[in-house]
């Protein structure tokens, strides 16, 4: 056996996959979790005849949800492909690496009712700690591509969100850890953007009271979504994920990189002007852990600044040293070269 030595964020227990002889036929030996790929390997419809409509690879470094095995002893795993078509696809079991992760378990057969509920964020009892996108907004830019919703129609010019970055959501990682036990009608609801049917997020009244402030999409029920689909799989009670959230944005508000975008409301910036503003304001070379999204106004053709996607890894907890998080996580695509700082109000 081969072995496989590859850092996946904690809070799974692993399974390893090795490459045994072909079995007899493409059979399917129903399966829960996720199976990770090393790099990109061929999706196959059918394994035995080497066929793959679209000429499939898989994305290194991704979780896909698992269908099933072909045998007990897995030379190939049956996962969903999202982008594919048929999206049932059979990847070679030398790809990747079979995991499980701990607490209820959402899978394309449902979730798994029997298992422990989640006690713990993903390598909070590890130095190490665990891997996550922190993704922000400008809310402002955001509500010129969202007019309508409930958070935009009530922005002012005098309110927190028109001149500070917003909490978008704090995403576990790898790429496709999502859904954690999370029933199949919960799934739906979100995955069709019913946001408001969702079960609603049960917070204290403080962290509900903070997350409201950094997160005006609750107005939009926004924080259902993202605790169903990311905040599910932290391994934490709401409050404690939110309350983590919360303590990243702070950190960000209470940085010259936010001084920076407020005193540039109007002007065009480039992204390597903010990449500069995050090594000034978090050491090294914090702003390559940074992506930028920006969007074209429709009305207006103007290219506006709507996201940054921040790559941290560690133990938050509720002081996180947000330069540490970030200089000790992967670098990250650079996205887009410039963007507008839009003002408040449609423009």
């Amino acid at each position: 056996m081969r072995a496989i030595h590859r850092c996946v964020s904690a809070g799974f227990v692993f399974v390893l996959a090795v490459t045994l002889l072909a079995g007899p036929a493409d059979a399917q030996v129903p399966l829960d979790g996720y199976f990770i790929t090393f790099h990109a390997c061929p999706a196959y419809q059918s394994f035995r005849q080497q066929t793959n409509p679209g000429n499939v690879m898989t994305v290194a470094d991704r979780a896909y949800p698992l269908y099933g095995k072909n045998a007990a002893d897995a030379t190939h795993y049956l996962v969903d492909v999202r982008e594919a078509s048929p999206r049932q696809r059979w990847v070679a079991a030398e790809c990747g690496v079979y995991v499980v992760p701990v607490g209820n378990v959402s899978t394309p057969h449902g979730p798994t009712p029997t298992a422990p509920t989640p006690t713990r964020t993903p390598g909070g009892d590890t130095a190490e700690g665990g891997d996550f996108v922190f993704a922000v907004s400008w809310q402002p830019a955001f509500c010129e591509t969202r007019p309508n919703k409930p958070e935009c129609t009530s922005m002012t010019g005098d309110r927190f969100d028109a001149t500070h970055l917003t909490l978008h959501g704090l995403w576990p990682q790898p790429q496709g850890v999502e859904y954690c036990g999370i029933a199949s009608a919960q799934r739906s609801l979100d995955q069709s953007s019913h946001w408001d049917q969702l079960d609603p997020v049960n917070l204290t009244t403080s962290t509900r009271d903070a997350l409201d402030r950094v997160m005006p999409g609750t107005q939009s029920h926004l924080e259902r979504h993202e605790w169903t689909k990311h905040g599910s799989c932290y391994g934490t009670s709401p409050d404690e994920y939110f309350d983590d959230a919360i303590a990243l944005i702070t950190a960000l508000d209470g940085s010259p990189v936010q001084g920076f975008l407020a005193s540039h409301i109007g002007q065009n910036v480039s992204t390597n002007d903010i990449r500069a503003e995050f090594d000034q304001a978090f050491g090294g070379n914090a702003g390559s852990h940074v992506k930028f999204t920006c969007a074209t106004d429709t009305n207006t053709g103007r290219s506006l600044l709507t996201e940054m996607q921040i790559q941290v890894r560690g133990t938050i907890g509720t002081t996180p040293d947000l330069g540490a998080l970030m200089l000790a996580a992967p670098t990250i695509q650079r996205g887009c070269g410039s963007g507008i700082i839009d003002p408040a109000g449609l423009q």
